[in-house]
């Protein structure tokens, strides 16, 4: 196929998935994930490398977004909740899912490991796009999911790179530039806004576009990704994009438009029926390891914390999708996965930010509760959104 038929195919992909989801009520990342895996395996339609790039750079687009989307108050508020949750949510999936995959499923040390850090994360991408279409965002039960689903994520980052990647020279400049940006970005956005902001040019995207580009190219210098330096650079600036819902919401629009479908359906063209076909059972088995240890740690201190909405917030914790298809993919490429485990993986991945999160939105949304219902253990309610975050 050309590059224009792959474009033209695409642009289909993404306007049918919007339609389903306005029908269905099922976020458009699940949509778009699943039509992904129809393409790639029913459609024949391979990726290009310029579709890669789009999807890295969507997935570091809607980390960033994500990160920006907490409020540091509240996560000095509920630090505690935020670190328990999170923790428990990274640290059994992982040991489970590595224990199972070692002595169970009799794979290599090297590979078993890589299945516990892929099953272990929290989808960034998935929680953030399902609290944006739900409008939960701006709300305290939303911002303790993100806080909880970044601590998560961390330990995975923090447990791939301990266990696997070997430092070289490139990873002092990613690092050091990561922290430049970090540092420096709060701090000018202030001053830009005020030079350059409100113009339909939009400076201010751009601005953080061409920040979210500097901190690809550095990371991939360093074989390493920039989805967690994306992410804490939100979390740095989230103080001033509260001040800006204009750009806020324009920036949600052009990520949401043109950026983050090509990561997800990209996801799902990653996936190898044939392979998962055969393996069905053992699938299954993954995917019930990941929902079990995810409820075991997380679903008490749910109940604890959120009260009524300790179900719903247990199962997003349950998602996954960018962190896990990393890792899968570094263990496809550093040849400790074959392609068997690794369609497996993958498949399990995408698997666990679809079922989970169906089920989350159809029966236990926050928004369907009696209005005003006391919470009936823990301290946290469910505030309405703001005008203008839906």
């Amino acid at each position: 196929m050309t590059d224009a038929s792959i474009a033209m195919a695409m642009g289909l992909l993404i306007f049918l998935a919007t339609v389903i989801s306005v029908e269905l009520g099922i976020s458009v990342a699940l949509i778009e994930i699943c039509l992904g895996v129809l393409a790639g395996n029913v459609l024949g339609l391979q990726s290009a490398p310029w579709i890669d790039y789009l999807a890295g750079f969507g997935s570091i687009v809607l980390t960033f977004l994500a990160g920006a989307e907490v409020d540091t108050r509240l996560l000095r508020e509920q630090f505690k909740a935020s670190v328990l949750i999170g923790g428990l949510s990274f640290l059994l999936p992982f040991l489970g899912a590595w224990a199972f995959a070692l002595w169970v499923l009799g794979w290599a040390p090297d590979a078993a490991k890589i299945a516990g850090v892929a099953l272990s994360t929290t989808s960034l991408a998935v929680v953030y796009a399902v609290l944006v279409e739900t409008g939960l965002t701006s709300t305290p039960l939303g911002k303790l999911i993100m806080a909880s689903t970044f601590i998560t994520d961390f330990g995975t980052a923090a447990a791939l790179s301990a266990l696997f990647i070997s430092p070289t020279p490139w990873i002092v400049a990613f690092l050091a530039v990561s922290v430049a940006i970090i540092v420096a970005m709060p701090r000018l956005q202030p001053w830009f806004f005020r030079r350059y902001g409100n113009r339909v040019i939009e400076p201010e995207i751009k601005g953080a576009f061409a920040a979210l580009l500097a901190l690809m190219y550095f990371g991939r210098l360093a074989e390493s990704h920039a989805v967690l330096p994306a992410f804490v650079l939100g979390l740095a600036v989230s103080n001033v994009f509260a001040a800006h819902r204009a750009q806020q919401q324009r920036f949600r629009v052009v990520a949401f438009a043109m950026l983050t479908p090509f990561f997800f359906i990209k996801a799902g063209m990653n996936v190898g029926l044939g392979a998962v076909s055969a393996n069905l059972a053992v699938l299954g088995l993954l995917l019930a390891v990941k929902m079990a240890t995810k409820f075991i740690g997380v679903l008490p201190l749910a109940r604890r914390y959120v009260g009524p909405h300790a179900m719903y917030t247990t199962l997003l914790m349950s998602t996954g999708l960018t962190f896990g298809t990393i890792s899968s993919l570094y263990g496809l490429q550093a040849n400790i996965l074959d392609q068997t485990q690794f369609s497996l993986l993958v498949t399990t991945v995408i698997l666990s930010a679809v079922v989970p999160t169906v089920i989350a939105q159809r029966f236990y949304d926050p928004r369907r509760a009696t209005a005003g219902a006391a919470p009936t253990a823990g301290p946290l309610t469910l505030a309405p959104a703001e005008e203008g975050d839906e």
